[in-house]
């Protein structure tokens, strides 16, 4: 009785939130075409999102791990995103959440939304005053939707594509749905702004644990290509923080092995190549840092001055004497 009782305090508030929303014709737009996913192997959930409107990712996507992730498009009703979460979050499947949610809603003729929950359930709505060409495709842990694309042909290739690439991480592979849906024909507009949330596959007790990824460009002449930019950078620094916590360790070899890899993906950052560079001092590999510090220092003399500031910290195998043999002028 007393969970529904709770269930019942639930469902009126989002329904006062619902009916508090303006007009349809007078929400944000974001006619767009998104993804919402899970990598059935790591139960991460995703949302990739691109349109021909400024700073989409702000009002389309949402995510909690260990519950689901929401895309609200068309004529923006942002209150699916948190409700939605919600009601996932309170064990409801995505299709039941969904159809709650569009049950209260006077302007669902307006809006296109998709939900994920945690188990790879997924639900789809595409309002019937949608401007077309707008539909969606949902499947077991993946749905796609768009609308006012230029063409019937974007959906099918988000399907195809996110089935084609099985074996890319998940945001990459979100990544490749993007691409397909511009290659295929995309907004009629054309682009502006694109965004990608990762979650985790379990509840976080912390708030800032909830997002694996969360990278927005929003404005942009080429979104996609540079949302696929942004994403390369992540994963250097990703591996940037491996290092840093490898150099705490103690582990020497760990710290230059994840250093070598950010290198790599982020070719020409100057600080990967200096704290590659303190790494191979660390492991007394002398005769490899020095020239690359030397580099570094006559680049930008401030990288110098901060090397000496490591000893204090312990950062740097060296003394004060030592750094000044081969540095100092």
């Amino acid at each position: 009785m007393k969970n529904r009782f709770l269930l019942l305090l639930t469902f009126l508030s989002l329904s006062a939130s619902f009916f508090a929303q303006k007009k349809p014709y007078k929400d944000n737009f974001a006619h767009t075409f998104s993804i919402v996913a899970r990598d059935k192997n790591t139960g991460e959930m995703g949302v990739a999102v691109q349109s021909h409107w400024f700073a989409v990712g702000n009002s389309v996507a949402w995510g909690k791990s260990g519950v689901g992730v929401v895309a609200t498009q068309s004529f923006v009703n942002p209150s699916y995103g948190p409700n939605g979460l919600k009601l996932m979050n309170e064990g409801l499947t995505a299709e039941v959440a969904l159809q709650k949610l569009v049950d209260m809603d006077p302007g669902e003729a307006f809006r296109q939304v998709a939900f994920l929950d945690v188990n790879g359930n997924t639900a789809a709505h595409t309002g019937v005053k949608c401007i077309v060409e707008a539909s969606h495709i949902n499947h077991e842990n993946f749905s796609v939707q768009a609308n006012m694309m230029l063409n019937d042909k974007v959906v099918p290739e988000m399907q195809y594509a996110f089935m084609k690439h099985s074996d890319l991480p998940l945001a990459e592979r979100l990544v490749e749905v993007l691409k397909a849906a511009q290659n295929a024909g995309g907004d009629i507009r054309g682009k502006q702004s694109a965004a990608i949330l990762i979650v985790g596959a379990d509840k976080t007790e912390n708030e800032w644990e909830e997002k694996l990824i969360d990278l927005r460009v929003d404005d942009h002449k080429n979104p996609i290509r540079e949302l696929e930019r942004l994403l390369r950078v992540k994963r250097g620094y990703d591996y940037m923080n491996e290092g840093d916590i490898a150099i705490e360790d103690g582990d020497i070899d760990a710290a230059l092995q994840a250093y070598s890899k950010a290198e790599n993906l982020l070719k020409g950052n100057i600080e990967v190549t200096y704290w590659k560079a303190v790494s191979l001092w660390n492991a007394d590999q002398k005769a490899e840092a020095i020239p690359v510090l030397k580099s570094i220092f006559k680049k930008d003399p401030n990288w110098k001055t901060l090397t000496y500031r490591l000893l204090d910290s312990d950062i740097i195998n060296s003394t004060s004497g030592e750094l000044d043999k081969y540095f100092k002028k």
